[in-house]
């Protein structure tokens, strides 16, 4: 009988463990947001695409198919992102995060760009925030790394130009009526 009563507490005390070591609702990190969020556009799940999306964003999505009289899905299909078009996981580098704001930048293959996407810590969990953008309530927790490099590539470029000329050479020059009565005069 103590056997079994010990095997029971073994077991319950095992599944106690996995229910709570099992995948959360929402993501840790920004990146891990953008991975539940790319699964879940190709999964083509909108409830699941909703989840990793902030209340704002959510609202943005209704607000659009209302204006151009779209379903809701179709608003949801890519995840308000054309990084999601890629047919494998995009690179994603650079996370950033300041308090309650985070952004990381994906690889956009359509495009041909790094694109920053910004996330806030809502519900306890990383979610896209671009309705958020748009109301005007996100802060960036600074520049990516994209930015950064742009930056210091056109101060470089920069840095070799020298001061501009001085010469009068391409000074406008004044022109004259040649039939004039003072132009006659001269001649």
């Amino acid at each position: 009988m103590l056997r079994i009563i010990l095997l029971l507490a073994i077991l319950f005390a095992i599944g106690f463990v996995f229910s709570c070591s099992g995948q959360s609702e929402g993501a840790a990190t920004p990146t891990e947001a953008y991975k539940l969020l790319y699964t879940a556009v190709k999964s083509k799940n909108t409830d699941a695409i909703k989840k990793q999306l902030t209340k704002k964003t959510i609202e943005l999505g209704i607000m659009a198919a209302q204006r151009n009289n779209t379903p809701l899905e179709k608003v949801y299909e890519n995840g308000f992102t054309a990084t999601t078009f890629s047919e494998t996981l995009p690179p994603i580098r650079d996370e950033r995060v300041n308090g309650e704001m985070g952004a990381v930048e994906v690889w956009n293959s359509k495009d041909s760009r790094w694109e920053d996407l910004g996330f806030i810590k809502e519900d306890g969990a990383w979610k896209l925030a671009v309705g958020d953008m748009f109301a005007g309530t996100y802060k960036s927790p600074g520049p990516g790394r994209d930015l950064l490099e742009k930056q210091a590539a056109n101060a470089v470029a920069n840095s070799d130009v020298g001061a501009a000329p001085t010469s009068s050479a391409n000074a406008p020059i004044p022109v004259t009526n040649m039939n004039s009565p003072a132009s006659k005069k001269q001649r």
